[in-house]
């Protein structure tokens, strides 16, 4: 909540704290975003083994944030839907079902980028 003595710049600090927070609620408590991150560190460990280039990890790192940032709002799409409803709803069901379709999506996109870069790389080692 907005502190109406807060001027510009200590908002600006107070919402950092908030977004660190949210991040360290993320990777401390969801076992999505851990597997995804562990995933992300496979991906760079590759990243330096192949020596991509410099627009290759920046491709690399959008897909990462991509697959990152949709699971973190799928997650809050679920707690969001767990708070309204606790028990059993079909259209709550519906509702998580659609969300995790998010980040399911950019995992295979972030497949078929990994396939492009690394494939071609794989390739030239037999």
């Amino acid at each position: 909540m907005k502190n109406p003595k807060d001027g510009f710049i200590r908002g600006r600090i107070r919402s950092l704290k908030f977004a660190f927070k949210g991040l360290w609620i993320l990777v401390t408590t969801e076992d999505s975003i851990k597997a995804q991150l562990f995933f992300a560190l496979i991906a760079i460990i590759l990243g330096f083994f192949f020596d991509i280039s410099a627009t290759e990890w920046a491709i690399q790192f959008l897909a990462i944030g991509l697959v990152l940032v949709s699971e973190a709002c799928n997650s809050a799409i679920e707690e969001v839907a767990d708070f309204i409803h606790p028990d059993f709803h079909i259209k709550i069901g519906l509702i998580k079902d659609i969300a995790a379709g998010a980040p399911t999506f950019a995992a295979l996109i972030a497949l078929v980028i990994a396939g492009i870069i690394y494939i071609p790389k794989i390739s030239a080692l037999f």
